[in-house]
């Protein structure tokens, strides 16, 4: 008797071994939840991230710039991080530092790349700036300033997402500053759209003359994507709640702080669908399908925008907060932001997520 006890005692242990070897660790448990409720598998490409604001691809290397101060590479499925060397030091203020990225077209041969990030000056004063960095043998770094002194505020509203249009010119976003009224200036490098050529220059076609402003009237624009037909859209967090998707026109002002919402006014853009209440912080965007993909903050989705219908609906969520969005084919990378300061970090936090889109099977 005593002896089919100890048996029995040790088949249950060897049992409980099993059943918590096959849960494995935070990460596993989390790598093996759906995307969506219809049962969409993901694949984690990195963790532990820092505030990661821009995915970059090239082949099948990743480039993700941190917020604060770092660039994550990938490569051959290994995550390294690489030491950004800037000219002036980043600064801390909520929602400021290394943000924006885009690799130059001729980036695998001159290993140049377009940034956007926030310092300090002497006496304490913040701005941006957009510089070109260089990829050196162990590091990034800065080699050109292309524009400076873009508005900071002391606190929120740095704008930040830099993207090369299809005419072969870059856009920048950029944020009021939290001075509301000057998005309205075309003096005022904030709260607008920018556009230069690669080498910093005024294009010779933009709106406004020997300006880099492309369009104005913007509060805090954080994402830009071209449709297949070559029209340019962007998300725009609002006041409280009131978030935007709009289409980006040369030269046209887009009403803030004038009018939100459904809200007009004479000679301003009314946006094509916007979030009402709660806010969606919408964040970095792309075209899947002929359709707006954009990543949301508070939203905690990854949203989807139909022009022909002009209906937004949720993609995928279940993750927190998601900053940016990168579409290659029919498969969706996305990086959250749950160590932002506003989100709830969970085991690993931050990622890069893996999604096949087909299989997500939403109606259509």
């Amino acid at each position: 008797m005593r002896m089919m006890f100890i048996k029995r005692r040790m088949i249950v242990i060897i049992g409980l071994l099993l059943i918590l070897s096959s849960c494995g660790s935070g990460q596993q448990e989390e790598e093996s939840r759906s995307v969506s409720k219809r049962g969409t598998e993901h694949k984690v490409l990195a963790d532990n991230l820092s505030i990661p604001w821009s995915i970059v691809k090239n082949g099948e290397d990743f480039y993700l710039t941190e917020r604060t101060g770092g660039m994550v590479e990938i490569s051959d499925g290994r995550q390294a991080e690489v030491k950004v060397n800037l000219s002036e030091p980043l600064a801390s203020q909520p929602e400021a530092g290394f943000m924006g990225l885009v690799l130059h077209p001729d980036f695998n041969d001159n290993k140049q790349a377009f940034a956007y990030y926030t310092y300090n000056e002497e006496d304490g004063t913040p701005y941006n700036r957009v510089v070109v960095l260089e990829r050196l043998e162990d590091s990034w770094d800065e080699k050109e300033v292309l524009l400076d002194k873009i508005p900071s505020g002391a606190q929120y509203h740095h704008g930040g997402r830099l993207e090369i249009g299809p005419d072969g010119k870059l856009y920048i976003t950029t944020g009021d500053a939290t001075r509301e009224e000057k998005a309205q200036e075309l003096n005022f490098l904030g709260g607008k759209i920018l556009r230069l050529n690669l080498d910093g220059s005024i294009p010779d076609d933009n709106p406004f003359g020997d300006s880099p402003v492309y369009s104005y009237g913007h509060r805090n624009p954080q994402g830009l994507a071209w449709s297949a037909d070559g029209k340019l859209y962007g998300t725009e967090h609002g006041p409280n709640g009131y978030d935007e998707v709009n289409l980006l026109q040369a030269g046209k002002n887009y009403g803030w702080p004038v009018i939100t919402g459904d809200e007009t006014g004479e000679g301003m853009i009314t946006p094509l669908i916007n979030s009402g209440e709660p806010s969606w912080a919408p964040s970095g965007a792309d075209f899947w399908k002929n359709k707006l993909v954009f990543a949301t903050l508070a939203g905690n989705a990854v949203k989807r925008f139909d022009p022909e219908a002009n209906e937004v609906v949720n993609l995928i969520e279940g993750y927190g907060r998601i900053r940016d969005v990168l579409v290659e084919g029919d498969t969706l990378y996305f990086v959250t932001n749950n160590t932002d300061g506003r989100g709830i970090p969970k085991e690993y936090d931050d990622k890069l997520y893996k999604v096949d889109l087909n299989s997500l099977a939403l109606e259509e």
